[in-house]
């Protein structure tokens, strides 16, 4: 399927659902995520959690470096977009891949297989989810019982008492960070400096909590019970 197509022929809103090539090691939570209508978009090797699935991608993008000759001709048979790059390039898979869904204009993204691994590309992950060039992307990092989302202004999050919630700043300085409602430890218009592990290990007391900051960027990071 070439980009073209898939742009035309998807209407938006639209929710992707984008394997990176980390570890999948909860392959069951991701499989009861994805819908039929959902567009599977992988960055290089992240393909191959797709094919585990029993999933055909629409778009494989990156230098293809991780997917061998049999991932390829399967996926080229399968009618995958295969959108490939030199080896030597400035930008990872994933922020190729990030870039692509961007074009798509989404409704949201969710992220498969974005942890594990190497640790200089998992924070590169994380971290890239923060760049200022994906602010409009609205992002939820899936890994089994875990989600979660880059804020810049406010998030409810909704769950069951007992579930845990960590903020941990990703700027400098997050200023005017309020919890509103249901959490177990509250905050009011404070100060989080980077590098600051206050918000770590909270508590739903509720099915829903609302956060909210003024300045900055977090990553909130909700861990359920069940």
């Amino acid at each position: 399927m070439s980009r073209s197509t898939l742009t035309d022929t998807l209407s938006s809103p639209m929710r992707i659902i984008l394997f990176a090539n980390g570890e999948l090691p909860y392959p069951d939570h991701a499989r009861a995520l994805i819908r039929p209508e959902d567009v599977i978009l992988c960055a290089d090797g992240g393909a191959r959690h797709a094919m585990d699935l029993g999933l055909t991608p629409d778009r494989v993008v990156g230098d293809l470096d991780s997917l061998d000759s049999t991932d390829l001709l399967h996926l080229s048979r399968d009618g995958a977009d295969l959108d490939s790059y030199p080896q030597d390039k400035d930008d990872t898979d994933l922020e190729l891949a990030l870039r692509a869904a961007r074009e798509l204009a989404p409704e949201e993204v969710i992220l498969l297989g974005a942890l594990g691994g190497r640790l200089d590309q998992t924070l590169a992950n994380i971290f890239l989810l923060a760049h200022p060039d994906y602010a409009d992307l609205r992002v939820i990092l899936v890994n089994g019982p875990e989600r979660a989302w880059v804020v810049r202004d406010e998030l409810v999050v909704r769950g069951r008492p007992g579930d845990i919630l960590s903020v941990i700043p990703l700027t400098p300085d997050v200023t005017g960070l309020t919890y509103h409602h249901g959490l177990r430890w509250t905050l009011t218009d404070a100060i989080l400096p980077f590098g600051s592990s206050r918000g770590v290990s909270n508590e739903l007391v509720a099915e829903e909590a609302r956060l909210s900051l003024k300045t900055g960027v977090i990553l909130v990071i909700h861990r359920t019970s069940r």
